[in-house]
């Protein structure tokens, strides 16, 4: 997706007013303006604790804020009739939604079911550590409260592999459900945990050619609705590759679109289990490359003694950038979330950089850092804390200068530990740009810019130097860095 940019709509502490929708709106033309291309929404559905729900505990996937269940008629963000408004908007301004889909579970259950389980060792769930029993567990999904307007399809037992909770007995655990589809736990590319298939609440059996058809039946449903323009998959560890390999041809085939297609396989020190899942899934959907913001969160806290040559090794990036979607942070490694891994706010900039203004990858902005975000939770350690998250000052500069100059060939000079920079020699419709950064002391560096730019005069986009640096006759200029930061040099 040349010169794409994507923007991450929203952040874990969102307020419950059920706004988000409205914002979004009325926010569209701003956005275009600022140089995003798609706009990746929260999920839309309902949820287990209903206009509370960050939508990552999915009740009804049917239920876009139109039914009251769960306690409400609205999601978290908005009506049914808003979230159509906030994507006709986005549209209405050139730009592509993103919708997030949620298949590896389901919360919130209608009625119980008496069901037979076996328990398993939570570190390695291919290990029973008890005999077959029965429990009571809300397997049951009936969506009184939508009357089966679109679907009626109701889950039960036989649709899930695990559950983590026996009503009867108040015990929690990973219990394996025996359902008739297989003793074992569904098939999955590597043996973290022994099997990962279970994550929580109650997890798909995409085994149940039922609940196949269904989900297939759901996301044409789902797209009929207002034609999204591509899918964030969420946990795709937890599923079996054969079930999206179907669910996106099927898809592809009934929409005639392309359906961008983005997976959340989270394995930062594990490249070869992305490249893995790449291939097991034909080629056909990118990844969130959580390898290179592993490294940017590694850099972050290390300071000068990281070795900035290094920054790209062992990512996705740098071995199959044409499927790299590349983030500084999401709603996962804020601050106080369950896979907690931020980027310190004096290399954000950095590191947007760092995705924003080269060839390679598909990055996506994280909401708080265009607007900002403050809340408050409890940590692991039980104390709660308040986070204040500043919005990235410099990040709308580099936006800009992705889109107006940071084009044409690409030269680097990754040549020092700490002061490292690139060139980008620009096109026939756009000036390139000069970009030199410093996880250190000051720098400098002589680049070469090229012929065409002999006399011409570059200046620090983010003002962050005041000098005017002039290109000899060879295409050099020298260009400079203030320590702990980058600079972006463009001609005046």
């Amino acid at each position: 997706m040349p010169h794409g940019t994507m923007l991450q709509y929203f952040h874990w502490y969102m307020p419950n007013d059920g706004n988000l929708w409205k914002q979004i709106k009325s926010e569209a033309p701003k956005l275009r303006e600022i140089g995003f291309t798609s706009i990746w929404f929260p999920p839309a559905y309902k949820g287990s604790n209903g206009g509370y729900s960050e939508g990552y505990n999915p009740y009804d996937l049917y239920d876009l804020g139109e039914f009251d269940q769960k306690g409400s008629v609205r999601t978290k963000y908005g009506t049914r009739q808003e979230y159509l408004e906030a994507i006709d908007a986005v549209h209405e301004n050139g730009m592509r939604v993103i919708v997030d889909i949620v298949l590896n579970h389901k919360a919130g259950g209608d009625e119980q079911e008496r069901i037979k389980v076996i328990k398993v060792n939570p570190d390695d769930r291919t290990k029973a550590i008890s005999e077959p029993m029965e429990i009571d567990a809300y397997t049951k999904f009936t969506f009184p409260g939508r009357n089966k307007k679109y679907s009626d399809f109701e889950w039960d037992y036989m649709c899930f592999t695990g559950v983590d909770y026996a009503n009867d007995t108040g015990e929690k655990a990973i219990f394996k459900i025996l359902n008739g589809y297989g003793d074992s736990w569904q098939e999955l590319i590597t043996d973290e945990k022994g099997n990962y298939d279970y994550l929580m609440y109650n997890d798909i059996d995409f085994r149940n050619p039922a609940v196949k058809k269904h989900l297939i039946n759901w996301g044409k449903w789902y797209w009929y609705q207002r034609n999204f323009d591509g899918v964030r998959l969420d946990a795709v560890k937890h599923i079996p590759t054969s079930f999206y390999d179907d669910w996106l041809k099927e898809m592809r085939e009934f929409t005639g679109k392309e359906i961008f297609t983005v997976g959340e396989y989270w394995a930062p020190h594990s490249l070869n289990l992305l490249l893995k899942y790449i291939d097991e899934t034909n080629h056909e959907m990118s990844l969130f490359d959580c390898c290179l913001q592993n490294n940017f969160h590694v850099a972050s806290l290390s300071g000068k003694k990281y070795d900035m040559r290094k920054i790209f090794d062992y990512t996705l990036l740098s071995v199959y950038p044409e499927r790299a979607v590349t983030i500084v942070d999401n709603h996962d490694t804020q601050p106080l979330q369950a896979l907690e891994a931020s980027v310190e706010a004096w290399f954000k900039a950095i590191a947007y950089s760092l995705i924003l203004l080269r060839f390679e990858g598909y990055p996506c902005i994280f909401y708080a850092d265009i607007y900002g975000a403050h809340y408050k939770d409890r940590g692991e350690d039980g104390n709660e804390y308040e986070i204040w998250l500043e919005k990235v000052e410099e990040l709308e500069m580099l936006i800009q200068a992705r889109h107006n100059n940071a084009y044409g060939t690409t030269r680097d000079y990754f040549n020092h530990k700490n002061c490292i920079g690139w060139i980008r020699e620009g096109d026939e419709h756009h000036t390139g740009c000069a970009v030199l950064l410093s996880n250190g002391d000051d720098g400098y560096k002589n680049m070469e810019m090229g012929k065409r730019y002999f006399g011409k005069t570059f200046i620090d986009l983010l003002k962050k130097r005041k000098e005017e640096v002039k290109i000899n006759k060879d295409g050099w200029g020298k260009f400079f860095c203030q320590g702990g930061s980058v600079s972006v040099w463009i001609q005046k």
